[in-house]
């Protein structure tokens, strides 16, 4: 079974670039052993999301904006390796 994949498409008339990198770094450090890959999807329209093998996990227009990191972590996790401990990002949520 290959390792799971992130895609997020973000909106270049928005220049969500930067943001969209720094999720992806985020991403890729925290779960570097989980993921087989984290790409990146320019589109137009103001979207920004992120889908981890084709389940929704963010999406700007429904859940309101960005995600905190600690958030997008939490929901990217509950789907790759739920076993895994966030530490600090965990204690958040208590």
């Amino acid at each position: 079974m290959p390792a799971p994949r992130v895609l997020i498409t973000y909106c270049t008339q928005c220049r969500w670039l930067l943001r969209a990198q720094w999720y992806a770094g985020e991403l890729l450090t925290t779960f570097a052993d989980e993921l087989g890959e984290v790409a990146l999807a320019p589109t137009t329209g103001g979207v920004f999301r992120i889908d981890v093998d084709g389940e929704p996990v963010w999406n700007r227009k429904r859940d309101g904006g960005f995600p905190e990191i600690t958030e997008l972590k939490r929901r990217v996790r509950d789907l790759v390796a739920p076993e895994k401990s966030l530490g600090h990002a965990d204690r958040a949520e208590s």
